[in-house]
């Protein structure tokens, strides 16, 4: 009998009989999936109807990994570089990219009357965080809803801004383009500047602020806000309380800090209205959790309000959801798990329930794997490029945590450098512990040894 993926563990599926081969296991299955569609996509952005002046393959695969992996770090201008069908090809990647493959490969196997096998259906419930009784095709369809809505919505209402300014043809292309970039949370622009022409225009900073908290929420959470939002908070899964408490309070403290740190910084918030800053610390204090747009230039910000950044960055947006990073609900119980350690209590407990020892062991673990990739990605770039440690941390942990946000460190990296930076985004996409799973292959035992006391601290 197949054994199911638990707790978010990808366990290898097993057959008790012995003449069959053992299957590939899920972590496999994701990674390869994953490289199916990066290097054609990559070849494609090589040929001359997909780009103005050429590309060579690293560029090439540079991009279509920033894009498929919805981070928005570019070696190229977007807007420039590529003609509309490479642009084309960018939304579909970030599309691809911000849903997940296994979303999109279900609903491609519905549309041609294809019916999921009971692995394929355990893969797909597991990439988006559901229960084993969950309807995973009315979960999809959902999904496939919101976010069309979502993009539609934005396109409207950046259309309002933007079809007077360019005309039909070209304001509708940008308002879709950036609609799409902004709830897939890819940060991928076709201004030169990114958004910086707009960091006084509310009507395009909230529109965009909205699509990328909306998709960074996660769709189980919103799943749950569909089902039981007239119930009341009461009726909410942990994890959506988690995310619903979680994410306002990074989105105030980060505004509020970036606002204290840089609001007398006359080459970033200084020379704006008061009304003004606050927008343009909102807003970069909810594109930090992923999104990657900017309204001001990254490099004029002193290193306090880059250190903010970095921590809102690695924080991230929430599990299942388009965005990266560590994820909201994993570093709230860490510290729900700490506290409860200093606290000498036997059980991590949030809202009067308990945290499962294996969910926090889970977080610790994810923790502890993104602490040595990101040590180890930083080193190599440390030691392949000629530039001050906080812009070579600045721009891994943007890279790891899919944010797209640069310090400038991403425009002169050598050929090293864009194949580090491509490697930490596939990670920081699939997942660390994904990672993990694939070089270490999971062996659940029953075997447990005499205890053995050990002096930590």
């Amino acid at each position: 009998m197949s054994m199911l993926p638990t707790k978010g563990v990808y366990l290898p599926f097993r057959n008790n009989n012995k003449g069959n081969k053992q299957p590939i296991s899920e972590t496999k299955i994701i990674v390869f999936s994953f490289l199916a569609i990066l290097i054609p996509s990559a070849f494609l952005l090589t040929l001359p109807w997909f780009s103005v002046s050429g590309l060579s393959f690293t560029d090439a695969l540079f991009t279509a990994t920033s894009a498929i992996s919805v981070t928005g770090l570019g070696v190229v201008d977007a807007g420039t570089h590529f003609t509309t069908a490479g642009q084309v090809v960018l939304m579909f990647l970030m599309q691809i990219g911000g849903l997940g493959q296994m979303t999109l490969s279900a609903v491609l196997l519905y549309l041609f009357g294809v019916r999921l096998t009971l692995r394929q259906q355990a893969l797909a419930k597991e990439a988006l965080g559901q229960e084993k009784s969950v309807d995973i095709r009315r979960l999809v369809i959902h999904i496939i809803i919101f976010a069309l809505s979502a993009e539609a919505i934005g396109l409207v209402l950046l259309a309002i801004d933007w079809v007077p300014q360019f005309g039909w043809r070209k304001g509708l292309f940008e308002a879709l383009f950036h609609a799409i970039s902004a709830f897939n949370n890819a940060g991928f622009s076709l201004f030169s500047n990114n958004l910086v022409p707009y960091v006084s225009n509310p009507l395009v900073c909230l529109t965009l602020a909205a699509l990328f908290i909306s998709g960074g929420l996660g769709f189980t959470v919103v799943s749950d806000l569909r089902q039981n939002l007239r119930k009341g908070f009461n009726s909410f899964t942990l994890h959506t309380k988690i995310m619903l408490v979680g994410t306002p309070a990074l989105l105030i403290v980060g505004t509020i800090l970036i606002w204290l740190l840089e609001h007398n910084n006359p080459k970033s918030l200084g020379d704006l209205s008061f009304g003004t800053q606050w927008l343009a610390a909102f807003f970069q204090s909810a594109s930090a959790r992923t999104a990657g747009f900017n309204t001001v230039n990254l490099s004029d910000f002193g290193e306090p309000a880059l250190l903010v950044m970095i921590l809102l960055m690695l924080i991230g947006a929430g599990s299942t959801s388009t965005g990266g990073g560590i994820k909201v609900s994993t570093f709230m119980v860490s510290m729900a798990a700490t506290w409860s350690f200093l606290r000498q209590r036997k059980y991590v407990t949030m809202f009067k329930r308990t945290i499962p020892e294996s969910t926090v062991t889970k977080c610790l673990a994810i923790m502890v794997v993104t602490t040595i990739i990101l040590i180890v990605a930083m080193f190599s770039l440390m030691i392949t490029q000629k530039a001050p440690f906080i812009e070579v941390m600045f721009e891994t942990i943007s890279a790891f945590a899919t944010v797209g946000l640069t310090d400038g460190l991403t425009a002169h990296l050598n050929e090293t450098g864009k194949i580090i930076m491509i490697i930490v985004m596939i990670i920081g996409r699939i997942g660390p512990l994904t990672l993990a799973y694939m070089v270490a292959t999971p062996k659940p035992s029953l075997l447990k040894y005499p205890e053995g006391n050990v002096f930590a601290g």
